[in-house]
């Protein structure tokens, strides 16, 4: 039986490592009560690995999480890499795996959102933005957990801010 006790960070990597990184210094820092265990810490999958087996190594790392956050920025709807298509093994004429594996379409956001609301996982979602944006969620987990702002303006400069996503994580 595996006991589900980490944290479990999705987002698009690209475009919102400032977010995540955020989460990490939080989480690493004495002077912030923020604490997690990241389940990435897990076990870790290579870039030129087969998409296949990173969804695996995903699953992997879910299924140890009791919570899973997502970062919403920009371009997280509209990732679409981790579906076969993109892989290097996917036979595009006759749509099918030349390795045997089974076909998904799903990017690892898609995947890794699908699966946190089937494993009835806690969802939280960070949007790295002062407002929420429900339009820019993947549709998997646009009405479920809870959705927060990760920053806030003032006199016009943005912020992290960090006592709604201790407030959102339970911290």
């Amino acid at each position: 039986m595996v006991y589900r006790t980490k944290t479990y960070l999705a987002g698009e990597w690209d475009g919102d490592s400032d977010a995540i990184e955020q989460l990490h210094t939080w989480n690493e820092n004495n002077y912030w009560s923020l604490s997690f265990t990241d389940a990435h810490s897990l076990t870790q999958a290579r870039d030129s690995s087969l998409n296949c087996s990173i969804k695996a190594s995903l699953a992997t790392r879910l299924n140890a999480s009791k919570t899973f956050v997502l970062i919403v920025g920009s371009n997280t709807k509209d990732a679409r890499s981790g579906g076969c298509r993109y892989c290097a093994s996917y036979n595009s004429l006759w749509e099918y795996c030349d390795r045997g594996r089974a076909v998904d379409h799903r990017s690892y956001i898609t995947y890794e959102c699908e699966k946190a609301v089937k494993d009835k996982l806690k969802i939280v979602v960070l949007y790295n933005a002062a407002s929420v944006n429900k339009a820019k969620c993947p549709d998997a987990v646009k009405y479920a957990g809870t959705h927060v702002a990760m920053c806030y303006k003032e006199d016009g400069k943005y912020y992290w801010d960090y006592q709604a996503v201790k407030a959102a994580l339970g911290a």
